[in-house]
């Protein structure tokens, strides 16, 4: 009698395994926002594809050069200047309104942003305050990395080892970028 009940009790777990296997999941596909049949789905600002079922605010975040405080900022100057709401859908907006949120995002400045905001303040070269995006806010870096490099600058070394340059502790941590820096073992010396 104790063998049948093992041989109902394994077929039944069994069964049971055979269902969950037949159960799959199927992944989720994302769903594309319904935002209208007028809008666009994608919207080009500063040579940047930018999602239109994105509210403006959150579709600038999309910029390399641009976090979300300062993307509240250039949508409250783009409410400001053209009277749409920066909760509204960036694809919403009609394709005249896109030159001047390009415009914003451009020269922040000019439309009474604060210096703060600004992600290139008192450039080397120029001395003036301007907000870098996009490509050149990359073009900019590597001049800066390839100007401290020539001029032999503890930074301009640090940088182009690949260790870190902000005075962080390197014995047991950062071993992947470049040499290790600390102390050596007596065994691993030979």
């Amino acid at each position: 009698m104790g063998k049948n009940k093992e041989k109902e009790m394994q077929a039944k777990k069994e069964e049971g395994k055979k269902e969950k296997k037949a159960v799959v999941k199927k992944p989720m596909l994302a769903k594309r926002k319904d935002i209208g049949a007028d809008a666009r789905y994608i919207v080009r600002i500063v040579n940047k594809d930018l999602d239109g079922t994105k509210t403006i605010k959150m579709a600038l975040t999309d910029m390399k050069g641009i976090g979300i405080r300062t993307a509240d900022m250039l949508a409250k100057v783009f409410e400001k200047e053209t009277g749409i709401k920066k909760e509204e859908y960036l694809g919403k907006i009609p394709e005249d309104k896109d030159k001047v949120l390009e415009e914003i995002v451009l020269n922040p400045a000019k439309y009474g942003l604060p210096e703060w905001t600004l992600n290139r303040r008192n450039d080397v070269e120029t001395g003036e305050s301007k907000h870098l995006v996009m490509g050149d806010l990359d073009f900019t870096k590597r001049n800066d990395y390839q100007r401290l490099s020539e001029v032999k600058s503890y930074r301009g070394i640090r940088l182009s080892l690949g260790l870190t340059v902000r005075g962080q502790r390197t014995k047991s941590t950062h071993r992947g970028k470049g040499g290790t820096v600390g102390v050596l073992k007596k065994d691993a010396k030979k």
